[in-house]
């Protein structure tokens, strides 16, 4: 049976783990080694680790915490974050890093991802793609942590970024981050329709049911989840928590 992974999303803000509410409004969550040493216990299935601020403040993401999380994290860890360069890269990868997450550079720098991935391999490179509507419902790509429309269409771009030698796609709806009601199910539907490398959707799972109507229902070959695994209850209180594989298991299991 086809169970798709399912990914912790950890947001890095000035060193501590974070949540956002439509990539604004950041909720200190605490320190991501500690949240990783549960990951590592609930046995998580990757991690995706994501430095918010680092293409705003022109730096690559900070590697002494992908050390500390690499060292530390008995999954595939993939870090994002200001990643301009193919040394940037190396050191990332050497610092831990099983993938490496690119976006903004991606857009300035098309052919940046033709030059990750044959250095690398497209296995090793995930491309994330943020997504929001405009004021009359179109939805464009935006880059710089969500603060810049680049005015390109997300179906346009998904096949470019194959094309490109992109690995993975690692899908947010600005719109739905972080308001745990559920994924952009049409955007996921639509990507996954017209690339064939994997699509991981993100943004908006807020109980177990989302993650399977992005993959049963939207053709997500992955799910990823930053509230739903920071949080417990309608108060969201902060609690670490990941489904057992059982669960998973029966969650995914056909109807």
């Amino acid at each position: 049976m086809f169970r798709p992974r399912v990914i912790p999303l950890l947001l890095l803000r000035n060193k501590g783990l974070v949540k956002s509410v439509r990539f604004r409004n950041y909720t200190y969550i605490g320190d991501p080694i500690n949240a990783v040493r549960i990951f590592n216990n609930l046995k998580a299935d990757e991690l995706v680790l994501l430095d918010i601020l680092a293409t705003k403040e022109k730096r690559c993401i900070d590697l002494d915490v992908v050390r500390q999380v690499g060292d530390e994290a008995n999954m595939p860890v993939a870090a994002g974050g200001g990643i301009q360069t193919i040394q940037q890269i190396k050191n990332c990868i050497h610092a831990g890093a099983e993938k490496v997450v690119i976006n903004s550079s991606a857009i300035r720098t098309p052919d940046f991802i033709k030059a990750a991935s044959g250095e690398f391999g497209n296995s090793t490179i995930v491309v994330a793609m943020d997504v929001k509507k405009n004021f009359f419902g179109k939805q464009y790509v935006y880059a710089d942590g969500g603060s810049r429309s680049t005015g390109l269409d997300p179906v346009d771009w998904a096949q470019q970024l194959e094309a490109n030698g992109a690995g993975e796609l690692l899908v947010t709806s600005i719109d739905h981050d972080g308001m745990m009601q559920g994924y952009d199910l049409a955007l996921i539907r639509k990507l996954s329709a017209v690339v064939e490398i994997p699509v991981i959707a993100a943004g908006g799972a807020g109980c177990l049911a989302d993650l399977k109507a992005a993959t049963v229902t939207a053709h997500a070959s992955a799910v990823a989840a930053g509230s739903l695994f920071v949080y417990h209850g309608p108060r969201k209180a902060v609690l670490v928590n990941y489904p057992t594989n059982d669960t998973l298991r029966t969650l995914f299991s056909p109807s």
